[in-house]
């Protein structure tokens, strides 16, 4: 293996690593080097675009995308695209993830949940007044600032799979299953509006128990639960947000409460603070034109460079967030969507200790290099559930192994990862024995 990774250069923009990944595209940390803004870029392939006829629906989302400026909605700057992919430039929310704090400090407190859960609909409203819905609202897409503002990503740019019928309604079934409402798994086609709200009430739900309302490991009963809408509030929720979850998670979309409703309703408008807008200038749309049109003038080039080679010290310095200890000891099992580690043991028995440890959790490995894809047992609760591992080579005697989830629930990967994490502590390198 290379001591030194490649760096991808994309017009003004240096590639950084995988933040996320989903069917049809890859979300990269980035760096604007004119700047040295960071953003987050979502790469898709042109291919895939094409292949499912999605070009005219992607032009259109990204268009609506460009043009929606709100405070709780991450931002879309510009688009770019190559021969071969098309590149959508994003803000970077660096708070983390919404649902991170309930993994770490448990439910939230009902004035807090509310605040956030305010924040939720207030860009959920705004966008669904635009004609943009999400479509797969679950926690990966619930981000915080620096400042602890709720942030929703992937608004109108989830659900590109999604195509609208002859009967103005949407007929593909995804998300998150327990996220998902149940006129979406009767496939008989659903308002993307009402199939918002049910997540948004989901959500809710999960703040303030710090658990899901339909858990069942087995598929078919979690989808029983959910078309029966068959949940029970725990005790400590108040009535008021008793009534608003039941109205919410109505199973009938056609008698579930609306967020002109929900605007009104009593306990939602407890400290409500109407957001801030901004009304700036025009918005030009030339890039999102050139992009679709693959005027030949307008494309960027993919350009690999090399970064400057530094040593195993310097690079973890200037690794932002990064712990010199055992990560999993001293940040008492804190981990996100991804987290890494170093180590002092050869790549090939890293990957021979994570795969001891992933299969006894009924994990199957598939390796390809000095990559692994940990993939849950579909019969269980973990069957949405898969990691994707890479080991690097820092310095001959030193690697580097980043471990980021790639599908499934965030809470359940919470759960997994105590467990995973136990079978790993004899290969992690620690600051007291290396230093």
């Amino acid at each position: 293996m290379s001591g030194i990774r490649m760096c991808t250069r994309v017009g003004k923009y240096e590639l950084g690593k995988t933040l996320g990944e989903g069917t049809f595209a890859k979300v990269k940390f980035a760096r604007n080097v004119e700047t040295d803004e960071t953003v987050a870029i979502k790469v898709l392939d042109k291919d895939k675009v094409l292949r499912h006829k999605m070009v005219e629906q992607i032009k259109n989302e990204i268009s609506t995308m460009k043009m929606i400026k709100h405070p709780n909605v991450v931002k879309l700057y510009e688009v770019m695209a190559s021969k071969t992919k098309i590149y959508i430039v994003l803000e970077f929310v660096n708070g983390g993830e919404l649902f991170d704090m309930i993994a770490n400090h448990g439910r939230l407190k009902e004035d807090e949940a509310r605040r956030y859960f305010q924040q939720l609909i207030n860009a959920v409203d705004y966008c669904h007044h635009r004609g943009v819905y999400h479509r797969d609202l679950k926690p990966e897409n619930l981000l915080l600032d620096s400042f602890g503002f709720l942030k929703v990503s992937d608004f109108g740019l989830s659900a590109f799979s999604q195509q609208k019928r002859e009967d103005g309604l949407l007929h593909t079934a995804c998300g998150t299953p327990n996220y998902v409402a149940p006129e979406v798994l009767n496939d008989k086609g659903y308002d993307g509006t009402a199939a918002d709200i049910w997540s948004c009430g989901v959500i809710l739900f999960v703040l303030m128990a710090g658990y899901l309302p339909f858990d069942e490991s087995n598929i078919m009963a979690l989808y029983k639960k959910i078309l029966k809408a068959d949940f029970t509030c725990p005790s400590w929720f108040s009535s008021g947000s008793k009534k608003l979850i039941k109205r919410i998670l109505d199973p009938n979309p056609l008698t579930r409460i609306t967020v002109p409703d929900i605007l009104e309703n009593e306990w939602f408008r407890k400290g409500f603070k109407p957001p801030n807008f901004e009304n700036g200038a025009e918005v030009n749309l030339d890039d999102v034109d050139a992009v679709f049109n693959d005027l030949e003038e307008h494309l960027v080039t993919e350009k690999k460079e090399r970064p400057e080679s530094m040593n195993a010290f310097e690079l973890i310095a200037r690794s932002q967030g990064f712990n010199l200890g055992n990560l999993f000891e001293k940040q008492e099992g804190f981990v996100k969507r991804e987290t890494q580690f170093t180590s002092q043991h050869p790549p090939n028995e890293i990957l021979s200790k994570i795969e001891a440890a992933a299969k006894p959790l009924g994990f199957n490995v598939r390796k390809q290099n000095y990559k692994m894809r940990l993939q849950g047992d579909k019969s269980g609760k973990r069957g949405q559930l898969s990691v994707a591992t890479e080991v690097f080579e820092v310095a001959p005697t030193l690697h580097l192994v980043e471990l980021r989830k790639t599908g499934g629930d965030t809470l359940e990967f919470h759960k997994f990862y105590k467990s995973f994490a136990s079978g790993l502590k004899d290969i992690v390198w620690t600051s007291e024995t290396s230093l």
